[in-house]
């Protein structure tokens, strides 16, 4: 096959300037590892018997599989150690993994000021960037990294346990305090050092501060312990000339005035049909910053392949005029999420985006 020309331009046009590109570009935050095996037709595990090693080849292959298909970023992460409790069950996806796990919400590593001093937290010379410096290696002409990362409330919800964070919220500030200023700032280096890497087009802060009615803590304490840190990863993006990306589940609305005229963040994501479909967010926001993705997952793992295009194309009829729009899932390509759906996806994407313009 003729492989795509990727082209980085089209989505500074939409981060930047808000702007129309040739056509609608394409962004994920993150494909599973499954999809990508099903799509590509190669492993992606058991590539080696070094867990960094492996990590690195994943993300070659990944550059490829994202380059085939016609994006024009690849979405990265490095590794930070951080500890975590987790917890398992078994995974019924049609393409299983085995075993499904997530963070523990009632247990975690910190409780007391003593467990924040015992805990091994790591240090900036302890993170592997070896991913993205492997996707940068593998990454075609015009093709740029968006360099993701998991944020500030939800590494310190997984590090304490999300009960524990909400009762130290009122029970012990200062641990709080202590929590948020460590791993915000651990972050912030982390950005800082991703930016300014060549390859890197973008950065990605993923934070999810909100369930399906309302933000995961209160909006003055988003304010007061996640928020500051928000804006200085944005700022030392902006510092490097590159574009601020939020990804954050749920609903957020409480604090959208502060990401928008306080955090300064230059595009947002993720949106669920039952919270704030994308449709309405161009509606609220699309004149302040763009928007991405927006295609329910719901849809993509339970619909039809014509649900997927009938709701596909109705996103990009209300989102593309005036420009600031990327096409994608609202959230991920989970291992759940039907393969046929996800190709659907971007082939309406291919057959109806393109802007008049460049017609």
């Amino acid at each position: 096959m003729t492989l795509p020309q990727p082209n980085f331009e089209r989505l500074l046009t939409v981060f930047w300037r808000r702007g129309e590109p040739d056509r609608v570009p394409f962004i994920e935050l993150k494909h599973d590892l499954e999809i990508v095996e099903q799509v590509a037709g190669e492993p992606m595990t058991g590539l080696s018997d070094d867990p960094g090693e492996e990590l690195r080849l994943q993300a070659r292959h990944y550059v490829g599989f994202c380059h085939r298909l016609g994006y024009d970023t690849a979405a990265v992460t490095p590794v930070i150690p951080f500890r975590y409790k987790r917890v398992s069950a078994g995974d019924t996806a049609g393409t299983s993994r085995a075993l499904r796990s997530w963070q523990s919400e009632s247990d975690g590593f910190i409780a007391t000021m003593e467990d924040f001093e015992r805990y091994p937290w790591p240090e900036p010379a302890d993170v592997d960037y070896g991913p993205v410096e492997a996707a940068a290696d593998a990454m075609p002409d015009g093709m740029k990294i968006v360099a993701r990362k998991s944020g500030v409330l939800e590494n310190v919800a997984w590090i304490m346990g999300y009960e524990r964070l909400a009762m130290a919220l009122y029970d012990d500030p200062p641990l709080c305090r202590a929590m948020f200023d460590r791993v915000g700032a651990l972050l912030l280096g982390v950005f800082e050092t991703m930016a300014d890497m060549e390859a890197v087009g973008a950065i990605w802060l993923s934070d999810d501060m909100g369930h399906k009615t309302q933000t995961m803590i209160s909006p003055d304490d988003l304010r007061q312990y996640v928020l500051p840190w928000h804006k200085r990863i944005a700022a030392a993006a902006h510092a490097r000339g590159k574009p601020a990306l939020l990804h954050s589940c749920g609903h957020i609305e409480a604090v959208m005035p502060d990401l928008l005229d306080e955090v300064g963040i230059d595009a947002r994501h993720s949106f669920e049909e039952v919270i704030l479909p994308v449709t309405e967010a161009k509606r609220r926001y699309g004149d302040r910053i763009a928007l991405l993705g927006g295609v329910d997952v719901d849809v993509l793992a339970r619909g039809s392949t014509d649900d997927v295009r009938g709701a596909t194309r109705r996103i990009l009829e209300a989102c593309m005029p005036g420009g600031g729009y990327a096409l994608g899932s609202g959230n991920s390509v989970a291992n759940y999420v039907r393969v046929e759906n996800f190709l659907a996806m971007l082939d309406e994407g291919r057959r109806v985006g393109r802007y008049a313009s460049a017609r």
